[in-house]
């Protein structure tokens, strides 16, 4: 049985963000995180795990920093990818 935890992330919503978005933005696109650190609410992590016959298939993490309430960077294992 596939076992699916956290938030899903995908590359297409991951693209969706641009610095400077505010928080509503944010939320509105990658959803409410999974993780937020009460005594840094500037930091937001989405985490996404996929085990299959209790074997971790996938697993994709992005934590998301803001300032002043807008998005100022964003690291781990997704990126956004080159606009065309």
């Amino acid at each position: 049985m596939d076992v699916a935890q956290g938030n899903e992330v995908t590359q297409e919503m991951v693209d969706q963000l641009r610095p400077g978005m505010t928080e509503s933005q944010v939320r509105y696109v990658m959803g409410t995180p999974l993780l937020t650190d009460t005594f840094n609410q500037t930091r937001w992590d989405y985490i996404y795990q996929l085990v299959q016959e209790d074997e971790r298939v996938e697993q994709r993490r992005i934590t998301l920093y803001f300032d002043g309430g807008r998005l100022s960077r964003l690291e781990g294992n997704l990126r956004p990818t080159a606009a065309e």
